[in-house]
Parts: C-alpha cells; structure tokens; sequence
C-alpha cells in the first residue's frame, strides 16, 4: 500500500475532527520511521495536523535495563512502554495533551519533555509500539516488512560496524520473541513493504 492510500485512510478516520492514534511497527532497520515522517508530510499537506511519537524516546537508561541475554530479557524489556502508555496514549485517548520525557542517546538519560495535542492524527513509530498491551489504544497499526539481511545493512549503515554484535545478538534476537509471542504482525490493519524507501 502507497504512503498516499494509508494518509487517504487515515485522513477519513480523521473526519470531524476525530483524533486518530496510529501505531508503526516493524523490525529494527524496516523502515518506520521513513513511513511515519512520509506520512506526517502527507498529512500536513492535506491539512490534517500529524506528528510522531518515536519508541526510541523511550528507551531505558542503561542503569534501568535489563542486563543479559536476548532470550533471558522480558519482550521488549529495553524500553519503557509503560511510560508510553501512561505519558502519551492515555492522556491522548482521554483528550489531554500528551507530554512525555524524551531519551537522549548521547548521555544516556531522560532528557527534556515534549509535547503533543490531542488532535489531528498522532503516530507512533517503532518496534514494540503495537505490543500487545498497547495494541487496543490504536485506531490503526502498521506493520513494515522488510528482509534481515537489509535491516541488518540498514541498521550497520546508521549505527556502524562495531554496532553489528548488538544488531545479531540483541536487538534482532529480541524483535525474534516479540514478533513470535504478539503476532504484531498478524494483528496490523495494514502491511507495507519496507523494502522500498
């Protein structure tokens, strides 16, 4: 499905001014968040304010992470998604304004708050956002597919070569259990091929 069909789909959800919340995700290296600022552009365009929620804000401290092994971490255990729900996508639903502290990959802590209205269409991108404990709060879940190998390419290509040890043996591994034990996948509204930016 093409960036213009999915922002015509959600515009429609749109209609009367509803807010929308809409999840992206995918595997590390997909394409996600190339969709969701596609999306966003689109939006805007058409005059439906849009803005992105990324998952990567809310990766934990490493003072706050589980240590060990991909297999012996809870699903998605890296990130804090109970903030998510709990600084974003229940104000959002209850019409509040969302404010949520940000992770800055730099210093390693929570960084700054930012803000989003409850309006227009609000997505968030990034893989463990349709989690099963989340996956209700959504009007609309995505799933980008994409093959490893080019992840895998993708992912070196951002957080270079001496990052290849985490991609193999903890991030990917971990998205591994995610995707087996949710089935985001399964339980997406619409699938795009992340092949393609």
């Amino acid at each position: 499905m093409q960036v213009s069909e999915i922002a015509s789909r959600l515009a429609a959800l749109h209609a009367g001014d509803r807010m929308v919340l809409v999840a992206i995700d995918g595997p590390g290296g997909s394409g996600k968040s190339v969709l969701a600022e596609s999306l966003r552009a689109a939006l805007n365009e058409s005059g439906v304010p849009a803005a992105v929620v990324a998952m990567d804000d809310f990766f934990l401290p490493s003072a706050d992470r589980p240590s060990g092994a991909a297999s012996e971490k809870p699903i998605g255990g890296d990130y804090d998604w109970p903030r998510l729900r709990r600084q974003v996508l229940e104000p959002l639903r209850s019409g509040r304004f969302a404010q949520y502290e940000r992770y800055d990959w730099n210093d390693d802590a929570l960084a700054g708050v930012r803000e989003v209205p409850p309006q227009g269409v609000v997505i968030v991108e990034g893989i463990y956002s349709s989690r099963r404990e989340l996956m209700a709060f959504y009007d609309m879940r995505i799933w980008v597919e994409c093959p490893r190998e080019l992840r895998l390419s993708r992912g070196l290509r951002r957080d270079g070569e001496s990052a290849r040890a985490r991609w193999e043996e903890d991030w990917m591994p971990g998205e591994d259990r995610y995707v087996e034990a949710h089935r985001p996948r399964d339980r997406a509204d619409v699938i795009v091929d992340g092949r393609r930016r």
